[in-house]
């Protein structure tokens, strides 16, 4: 092992959560965001590995911002997938449906405006929309015992680092953590995806009593444990690799980020100024978590996949992939990152999309004995 490799595997897996050592045989997926684009996206992802026999395989799936979305609907329905061979016989009802039926709400603008005229917060405004279109009542303790666990990720504002809800457990490893939390799936899933600067942040009231005892934490006091303010998921991790990594020795990565492109007028007010920016940040950030997956997997630290959004599917060079012409995925890749109503036809190309890609991804990188696909979801294709 190289210098480099060793410094790649120091960074990304120096402890396992299930204690110290090499990462557990097992495979997990991480979804990023890209609001409804990536939502929508990784419902082909799903769909692809699910006929594949490896949605029932999974030890985690690991999300952050819309493919929180994508992701806590799959958790909350996986009672009722109705798996037979390790296929789910009820995929396209309990979870692809329902999503696509979300994809049609304006979520973004009606939330900022409400949460400016009434009271409230915006990302409650956000979260009461999750609550009345996809979660209902529900709570973190919906969830699905494991396997698969959950994790939803959130960035906690007020130490940086990552704000981590799952089943079990939610935690920061600076203030601590709070066992079998009752938080609602609708919140979690709102601090997941509220992204900077007017969805942000989600205000999180705790009791410091819920936590468990110190264990070290350098912020294990008040008011790190009685008021939390979360933001997007992405701003610390904008591919959900995090939490995966640290645990699994096969990683697939299903990433829906906003190709940046050149701008020339990039604008100089502060409101789109600041939005660009954020872009370059956010663009940046994935790039370096990319390089070190890519390296990860070059050194054999890792096993898995990559897939992208604004992936060319002829560089995976497998057989019988699914006919996707660049310049029709590339206009996929550029799709706005709002959650705001999605045309059918553009639902439609998304998720053959990232059906095809994943395809293509698992088949050469994983195990190229798969079987090729029979067409795509939808006939339109992409």
């Amino acid at each position: 092992m190289t210098i480099h490799d060793q410094n790649l595997q120091a960074a990304l897996s120096p402890v396992s959560e299930a204690g110290e050592g090499k990462p557990e045989e097992g495979i997990a997926l991480c979804l990023s965001g890209g609001g409804y684009r990536a939502m929508v996206f990784h419902l082909g992802v799903l769909w692809r590995l699910n006929e594949l026999g490896y949605l029932s395989r999974l030890q985690r799936i690991s999300s952050v911002s819309g493919g929180s979305i994508t992701a806590a609907m799959l958790g909350l329905k996986w009672g009722r997938l109705a798996f037979s061979n390790g296929i789910a016989g009820r995929l396209v009802k309990e979870v692809v449906d329902p999503i696509r039926a979300f994809a049609h709400q304006t979520v973004d603008v009606s939330s900022v405006l409400q949460g400016i005229f009434l009271p409230g917060t915006i990302s409650e405004k956000v979260a009461r929309a999750y609550r009345k279109h996809l979660f209902g009542d529900a709570t973190l303790q919906d969830l699905p015992d494991d396997p698969p666990r959950f994790v939803i990720n959130a960035t906690n504002v007020q130490t940086g680092v990552l704000w981590r809800f799952s089943k079990p457990y939610m935690r920061d490893y600076q203030v601590g953590e709070v066992k079998n939390p009752t938080v609602s799936l609708a919140a979690a899933v709102a601090a997941s995806s509220a992204f900077p600067p007017v969805l942000s942040p989600a205000r999180l009231e705790l009791d410091p009593a819920s936590f468990s005892p110190p264990a070290g934490e350098p912020h294990h006091q008040p008011p790190y444990t009685t008021e939390v303010f979360l933001s997007d998921g992405g701003v610390y991790d904008n591919l959900g690799l995090e939490t995966a990594w640290k645990r699994y020795q096969t990683i697939l990565v299903s990433d829906a980020g906003l190709a940046m492109s050149a701008d020339p007028d990039p604008g100089t007010d502060w409101a789109m100024h600041t939005k660009r920016v954020l872009d370059m940040i956010d663009n940046q950030v994935r790039a370096l978590r990319k390089r070190q997956l890519v390296a990860g997997f070059q050194s054999g630290i890792r096993q898995g996949a990559y897939w992208s959004v604004g992936s060319e599917i002829a560089t995976y060079g497998v057989a019988q992939a699914l006919p996707c012409p660049v310049q029709r995925t590339a206009e996929l890749a550029r799709v706005a990152t709002r959650l705001a109503d999605m045309p059918d036809a553009m639902q439609e190309r998304l998720i053959n999309w990232g059906y095809a890609i994943c395809d293509a991804a698992m088949r050469r990188w994983v195990d190229p004995t798969l079987p090729a696909p029979s067409g795509f979801p939808y006939p339109r294709g992409v």
